[in-house]
């Protein structure tokens, strides 16, 4: 089991005693374009580039995931949220935990090989816990963003620092959280610290050298296109952080990242305008960081809806059209569906109950209740700030044309209260407080939607709002938890409960599946542990 023992060095690197040594063959930019042809692996935050969550394995089906059973735990010691996804190679599970930690794990066992930590510095701002959700892999390193704002390369075989990059002072209210996604040779990555009146942007890195090769800063400066959506004042603390990880159409050479809030978070009268590019989902050049287009989802936005959500690609039948689409299931309570060559709006239909707008308009655009917005006296809208959803991954199946996503059904009360004058970049600047919502209880759905249509097919309802990604598999079965701790699996046609396992925790992570040794296993973390299902050895086929 971990420690920390911050008081020893910034960066500290324990190799223990296994029967397993680390041999993964180095991976390359072809291994990453395969994505999950190779089961027994898992290389990507979403698996592949293409965020759809959906893992070709059919060992477990709607038959017999009912006797799935936890097959090793690993207990990390570290408290927090614990909301990685693991890189699987070669039977190694690479995983991060809350605190800048991270682990290399036997898969067949859930040993230690080893375990790496950067101590967090005391005074670290970070809004919304001391997380990470995972590392990015290429060649024979790993990669993984740091709360103080670094980027660090690690040897895969021993856990050591290869390099580390400062990507912005923290000092300013910046953080890094996401995993950072590998394309060619570059390493993706963005920027927490939207509550904190930072100017947000997104990095590529040589992986080679750490040396940076582009930026892309999410508040245009005055003269760029989108500087007219900003008053002169407030841009350079604008806040659109990129604080979860996108997604890469290789045939477009085309990345995809959501934005967060703009700031102040809730009082608007102090930065008139759409407030570009913050909302918003950017389609950026891979090789440049150019931006090709953006679409924002809430101009202006005044509830904190970040849209820090996985964008999720596909093709799609439009019309009777072939469309190549990306979908995103937004955090205002909307579920979009756009071209992603372009950028067009096609559709967006509501997932959960929402207050703040008669509808998405033809051109994508709002029609927005003005009176759903804060007030000094306050004002009830849905959903609450957290939002219809968040970074909970959804999972998409083409085979079924359906999209699950964990949804919340929640309202709140937003106070608008003016920030102090003078504020700069590092301070907390919220402008304005939040309320519970009487006479409302709060719950939460898994739920199976046609994104054309909006149609909800089924829905399996939590107690509670939960935080738990969703997974689904060609075996026909889709994954995911809940916050009162359990992790269930669900006939991804019919929505019928297949398995429940309680895990002894709430669940901030998605879960995820791979192959060892002919045998399908499913990843959850929960707490302070991660427990590995399988089927029973009598049940399992090693062809």
């Amino acid at each position: 089991m971990s420690q920390r023992f911050g008081h020893l060095s910034t960066a500290v690197v324990f190799v223990c005693a296994t029967t397993l040594a680390v041999s993964a063959q180095g991976i390359t930019s072809k291994d990453l374009l395969d994505g999950l042809a190779n089961p027994s692996r898992w290389l990507t935050y979403s698996g592949d580039y293409s965020g759809q969550r959906h893992s070709p394995l059919t060992q477990i089906t709607v038959a017999n995931a009912g006797q799935l059973v936890a097959q090793w735990t690993f207990q990390t010691g570290i408290a927090g949220k614990f909301e990685a996804t693991p890189i699987v190679v070669d039977g190694v599970l690479y995983v991060t935990g809350p605190q800048n930690w991270a682990w290399a794990i036997d898969g067949r066992t859930g040993r230690e090989i080893w375990r790496y930590n950067r101590v967090v510095p005391q005074d670290v701002k970070a809004c919304c816990g001391l997380v990470n959700r995972g590392f990015g892999v290429h060649g024979d390193r790993l990669f993984m963003a740091t709360l103080d704002a670094h980027l660090v390369a690690l040897d895969i075989k021993t856990g050591k620092v290869v390099w580390d990059v400062e990507m912005a002072d923290y000092k300013q209210g910046y953080a890094s959280t996401p995993a950072p996604l590998i394309v060619d040779d570059k390493v993706i990555v963005g920027i927490a610290g939207g509550e904190f009146a930072i100017r947000g942007f997104l990095d590529a890195y040589d992986a080679a050298t750490g040396k940076r090769v582009w930026r892309f800063y999410t508040i245009p400066a005055p003269g760029e296109p989108g500087s007219e959506s900003w008053p002169a004042t407030t841009w350079e603390r604008g806040g659109a952080p990129t604080w979860l990880s996108g997604s890469y159409d290789p045939a477009l050479n085309t990345i995809y990242w959501g934005t967060g809030n703009p700031n102040p978070d809730f009082y608007g009268d102090s930065r008139a305008g759409d407030n570009l590019y913050s909302g918003s989902l950017l389609a950026l050049d891979a090789d440049t960081g150019k931006l090709k287009w953006h679409f924002q989802f809430t101009p202006h936005d005044t509830h904190d809806w970040d849209a820090n959500q996985i964008p999720v690609l596909a093709d799609l039948r439009v019309a009777g059209q072939p469309r190549k689409v990306v979908m995103v299931a937004n955090r205002n309570g909307f579920l979009y569906v756009l071209d992603r060559t372009n950028g067009n709006f096609i559709s967006a239909k509501p997932f959960v109950h929402q207050t703040w707008a008669k509808e998405i308009g033809a051109d994508g655009r709002p029609v927005e209740i003005l009176e759903s917005r804060p007030t000094a006296k306050g004002t009830l809208t849905c959903p609450d700030l957290f939002g219809g959803t968040n970074f909970m991954s959804p999972a998409f199946d083409a085979s079924l044309g359906l999209m699950y996503v964990s949804s919340r059904e929640t309202c709140q009360l937003y106070f608008a209260e003016a920030p102090p004058d003078g504020y700069k970049a590092g301070d907390r600047t919220m402008g304005g407080r939040l309320g519970r919502a009487p006479d409302f209880t709060p719950y939460g759905a898994l739920r199976a939607i046609d994104p054309l249509t909006g149609e909800r097919k089924w829905e399996i309802k939590h107690a509670a709002p939960s935080w738990a990604g969703v997974l689904t598999t060609a075996g026909g079965v889709v994954f995911t938890g809940t916050n009162e701790g359990y992790v269930l699996a669900a006939d991804s046609k019919t929505g019928k409960e297949l398995w429940r396992y309680q895990a002894g925790a709430p669940i901030y992570a998605p879960p995820t599946t791979f192959q060892i040794d002919g045998r399908q296993y499913v990843v959850m973390p929960a707490g302070m542990t991660l427990t590995a299902f399988a089927l029973p050895m009598s049940t399992t086929s090693t062809k």
